[in-house]
């Protein structure tokens, strides 16, 4: 039996044309597993729309990556994530294919075409929107992007759109939330 030396497994591996780069899945069939995983589990879907050179995404991330916010997270919800706008970033192979357009359709993307990230729609367990991320203001009538909430009034649309999609969201796990957003 002829064996292929470790470092040579290892230098085809990392050479570009050792493996093609994988594609990330289409929008549509991240939203359809989580979707399934939902209704599976009696839980409303998180879904976050982020990008790689996104900072805010990354501190939402962060956030959503401690313990005891991971806790009250997969109590009540199934989050699923989407790259957006990757070619801001020189990135687009990193782009679900089709999030742009969903992200528009869930009302991420301004009459100017701007996008603000993370944007965040919560989901009921067939798909329809509940709430998303752009809180409520006066004389702005698509609202005003929350992003990763740090200010007052952004922690409390955050946790409208939580009780929202977690109705049995407990009044100390609502505490919890605020006071690791607000530290």
């Amino acid at each position: 039996m002829n064996r292929i030396p470790h470092f040579l497994v290892l230098i085809l591996l990392m050479h570009p044309l050792g493996l093609a780069a994988q594609k990330p899945p289409k929008a549509d069939q991240v939203v359809a597993d989580a979707k399934a995983k939902a209704a599976e589990q009696h839980k409303s879907i998180f879904l976050i729309f982020g990008a790689s050179w996104c900072g805010e995404c990354h501190s939402l991330d962060s956030f959503l990556d401690e313990s005891e916010i991971r806790a009250i997270f997969d109590k009540y919800f199934v989050i699923a994530r989407l790259s957006v706008a990757e070619e801001l970033g020189n990135h687009p192979n990193l782009n679900n294919s089709g999030s742009d357009k969903l992200m528009g359709k869930f009302g991420g993307i301004g009459s100017n075409g701007e996008v603000g990230l993370p944007f965040l729609v919560v989901l009921d367990q067939t798909g329809k929107p509940l709430i998303n991320s752009n809180r409520r203001v006066k004389g702005k009538p698509a609202g005003d992007g929350i992003g990763f909430p740090t200010e007052p009034e952004e922690i409390a649309w955050f946790l409208t759109m939580l009780k929202n999609g977690g109705p049995l969201l407990t009044s100390d796990e609502a505490r919890l939330v605020e006071a690791k957003l607000r530290r």
